[in-house]
């Protein structure tokens, strides 16, 4: 017990001494606390002062950084406008836009000025005439591949990003560049445009009499083509350079060149008018061209008339070129002597060429209709006319009409006057004549129906007919009995050979079938055939009879002699 209570009284000690500590901290805390409420009250005007001082300063930093940054503004704005006023500088396209893009910018975010917006329209204008220079200095020369340039490219896509008033309605420099766009863009399709009838003009082709017409008129179509070809180009070139996308520009750039066909249009029908016989088939080589060509420029020149017009006015030309040619064929020129005829040599140098043609020369007798192009003469009582024959039909028709009314105007050139007091002299001449056609055209034209080459075969058959009666007539005669006797069988005999010799002799100069050997030979078999078979039965008939002592001085030539003196006259 003694010693629990001993613990008890040390426990009792250590608590009061903890106790009277605990006193003086509390004591020491009490007066740290007035302090520090003092010392609080005593600061607190400070603090405050000082944390005005510091929103004063920084106030005043904020200002003094505006300030700078105005200024900088300031004198930015002024080498950006005198950049713009300037205009873009070789070789600064890219600075010159960078400067555009920013102005436009600041207008378009930040509720710019009309300065700004002033300045914008003068830059686009700036550019706007860069590109016309540009455009000029590529359609200047004749060096295509240099155009467009790569200037000219970086350009476009720029002006194609201005304001336009359909895309920035508020913009109130948008009508202006939008004016000056287009006229840039006029302005292009017309330097084009007359660049490329320079151009052209210099290759179109030269109209001159001396000119094959089939080639010429060809000629012509691939000028045309060519000029079709670099509209569609140039249309093209137009679509990709244009800084707007408006198709009424190419109106400008189809003006000129569409101005240059049709004068040469006009140039051609003119040049054929003024011989149509004979630049005939020019026209319809060049309106069998100009078909091929009639869909694409539909297309190329939409909404434009002048290829159609032109068009128009070379198939009328070809229209009349038809009957007119039957009219030509129907006046009576003679040329005198055994030599061809106008009319014959015209109308085989027609057919063998009118099938080079054959297409627009169908389509020209579809649209005339057939039998029409005889003018009202061949209109026959009832003679059943094919509204729905064939092009091919058509063409052997005419081809008919062409070949009768060709041998008509020769029979009636036979019955001159002048010409019916020489039967040899004539009937050679339509032997030559009938003879060049039949063998130029049979086998040759492709365009002769079976009835034509009959018309042909049979005129040929008259006109041999024909010759061998004015040739050979007397010479058969003297041969056929006339009395038995022997006197009238020296008489025969001697009659025979002056008559032999009198053909030999008219025969000499004659020309007969002068250019066509074959045609020589078969004549010259013919007369043999002719006239040996009469002068052999004559002579082994009186040869028995022994009709003289000395039959030489009567029979002056055997039958051989006789056969090469008849031959020698076609050689």
């Amino acid at each position: 017990m003694d010693d629990e209570t001993a613990e008890i009284e040390l426990l009792e000690q250590n608590l009061n001494k903890t106790r009277q500590i605990s006193q003086r901290m509390t004591s020491i805390l009490n007066s740290f606390d007035t302090r520090l409420v003092k010392l609080e009250k005593s600061i607190l005007p400070l603090y405050t002062s000082t944390q005005r001082l510091n929103k004063r300063a920084s106030n005043i930093d904020k200002a003094l950084l505006k300030i700078d940054e105005l200024a900088s503004n300031q004198e930015g704005s002024a080498v950006e406008e005198g950049i713009i006023l300037r205009g873009p500088q070789p070789g600064q396209l890219d600075v010159y836009i960078d400067v555009l893009e920013r102005l436009n910018a600041a207008f378009a975010f930040q509720s710019g000025s009309q300065d700004t917006a002033r300045l914008v329209e003068t830059g686009a204008k700036k550019l706007a005439q860069l590109y016309t220079k540009l455009v000029a200095e590529g359609s200047s020369g004749s060096v295509v591949s240099a155009f467009p340039s790569p200037l000219l490219l970086e350009l476009v896509a720029f002006l194609r990003t201005l304001p336009l008033p359909a895309t920035h309605p508020s913009h109130p420099a948008a009508p202006s560049i939008q004016s000056a766009l287009k006229d840039a863009a006029r302005g292009y399709a017309d330097m084009r445009g007359q660049w490329s009838r320079k151009g052209l003009e210099a290759k179109a082709p030269l109209l001159q009499d001396s000119s094959d017409p089939i080639p010429a008129g060809i000629e012509f179509g691939q000028w045309v083509e060519e000029l079709v070809a670099v509209a569609e180009d140039e249309g093209r070139l137009l679509d990709d350079l244009s800084p707007l996308p408006t198709t009424q520009i190419s109106s400008f750039l189809h003006n000129p060149l569409l101005s240059l066909l049709s004068d040469n249009f006009l140039s051609l029908v003119n040049f054929i008018k003024r011989a149509l016989h004979t630049h005939a088939f020019m026209a319809l080589s060049a309106y069998e061209y100009m078909i091929s060509l009639q869909s694409k420029c539909e297309v190329v020149f939409v909404g434009r008339s002048e290829f159609k017009d032109g068009l128009q006015s070379l198939r009328n030309v070809c229209l009349r070129s038809f009957p007119e040619f039957l009219v030509d064929l129907k006046i009576p020129k003679d040329p005198g002597g055994t030599v061809l005829a106008e009319c014959i040599l015209s109308t085989a140098k027609y057919l063998e060429t009118l099938p080079e043609v054959q297409s627009a020369a169908g389509l020209a007798l579809a649209t005339l209709g057939d039998g029409n192009w005889k003018m009202g003469d061949g209109k026959q009582v009832g003679k059943k006319v094919d509204a729905n024959a064939s092009e091919r039909t058509l063409l052997e028709h005419y081809a008919h009409d062409v070949v009768t009314t060709a041998v008509g105007t020769l029979n009636n050139l036979a019955r001159l006057p002048k010409r019916v007091q020489n039967p040899l002299l004539t009937s050679t001449f339509v032997l030559n004549n009938i003879s060049y056609l039949r063998s130029h055209l049979i086998g040759s034209s492709g365009l002769l129906s079976k009835p034509t080459q009959e018309v042909l075969q049979s005129n040929f058959r008259m006109a041999k007919a024909t010759y061998f009666d004015a040739s050979y007539s007397a010479l058969l005669n003297s041969l056929r009995e006339q009395g038995t006797g022997k006197a009238a069988v020296k008489e025969r005999a001697t009659r025979f050979y002056d008559s032999l010799d009198e053909v030999v002799e008219r025969h000499r100069g004659l020309g007969v079938l002068e250019d066509d050997d074959m045609g020589r030979r078969e004549l010259a078999d013919e007369v043999v055939k002719l006239v040996v078979p009469s002068l052999e039965r004559f002579i082994s008939k009186h040869r028995e009879r022994e009709f003289s002592k000395n039959p030489t001085k009567y029979i002056r030539l055997s039958v051989e002699e006789v056969d090469s003196r008849l031959r020698s006259v076609y050689r």
